[in-house]
């Protein structure tokens, strides 16, 4: 028997119980639960709706997320989670090449491999060329200057910890931006790839192998095997096409804000709620979130 999850902005909760019940009883479903006043509540249907789709367009345009979750299993014992655009708010590789002189250029190569137009390998190999000489004293620049964290992140990590699962940032960019963010916001660990410097620049090379769309899968299953779960314990979140492999592995994969290309073929879409939908969309209420 599935759940339906509705969620919305935290920072402007509108989420109307008139609605909620409305919905509830055109698909015959169970009694709502609020998981948090104006912000999110939830209720078991029979079975998967089959105007699902449609129903879910139509909240969009009223500012609502609509998720239907298997009710077995739902809170997760281990989220792995993308860093640029989903953690953060940047992108790193982009931000490094704002200082670098060449950010228009790298900003265009970014967003068409994020929405699945280039191969991300070749993608990254090519911007992070465009980044040789730049002094290695800038990462932390821009750490400290343009990176924010996503709302909703750390408490992400924190409930999840409190509540015994394990958190892994895995990401395309990254270690020299991965391990800071993760430890800022409470992750168990992280994983990346490594931007080459010699003499105290950058040489425009990535150490091999690339880690990509394959290597974020290979993470979580080896993760799981490591904690002696299977990959349908997990829960994953990201938003750009190298994140669907691991989304479509993950017992909950999770969209959020993704790109065209990842929000058609995502099964859980969210474009309104920050990352704590994950929470909800495991059954948390917000009155057990913990605190950061």
């Amino acid at each position: 028997m599935p759940t339906a999850v509705l969620l919305t902005d935290p920072a402007c909760p509108a989420l109307d119980p008139a609605l909620v019940e409305s919905l509830r009883n055109a698909w015959g479903g169970g009694p709502a639960v609020w998981l948090a006043p104006g912000e999110a509540a939830e209720f078991p249907v029979p079975q998967a709706p089959s105007n699902a789709p449609g129903v879910w367009e139509e909240l969009q345009g009223l500012g609502v997320d609509l998720a239907l979750v298997p009710e077995a299993g739902r809170r997760k014992r281990l989220l792995i989670a993308d860093m640029d655009s989903t953690l953060i708010r940047q992108e790193c590789i982009d931000e490094l090449a704002e200082v670098a002189g060449v950010g228009a250029h790298v900003r265009e190569i970014t967003a068409r491999a994020m929405n699945g137009e280039l191969d991300f390998e070749g993608a990254l190999t090519e911007r992070v060329a465009l980044l040789k000489g730049l002094e290695a004293g800038v990462i932390d620049r821009v750490l400290a200057e343009r990176i924010t964290h996503m709302s909703g992140a750390a408490v992400l990590a924190a409930t999840m910890r409190a509540n015994g699962a394990h958190t892994l940032l895995v990401s395309g960019g990254f270690t020299a931006f991965a391990g800071p963010v993760a430890a800022a916001l409470g992750f168990d660990e992280a994983q990346a790839n490594v931007l080459e410097a010699a003499g105290g620049r950058l040489t425009g090379t990535v150490r091999p192998p690339i880690l990509g769309r394959d290597a974020k899968v290979a993470a979580l299953e080896r993760t799981a095997a490591r904690l002696g779960i299977a990959p349908e314990d997990a829960i994953a979140v990201g938003d750009g096409a190298n994140d669907l492999g691991m989304l479509g592995r993950a017992g909950l994969g999770v969209a959020l804000h993704a790109k065209p290309a990842v929000q058609a073929q995502a099964q859980i879409r969210v474009n309104h709620g920050d990352l704590t939908a994950l929470l909800y969309l495991q059954g948390y209420r917000r009155s057990e979130f913990a605190p950061v």
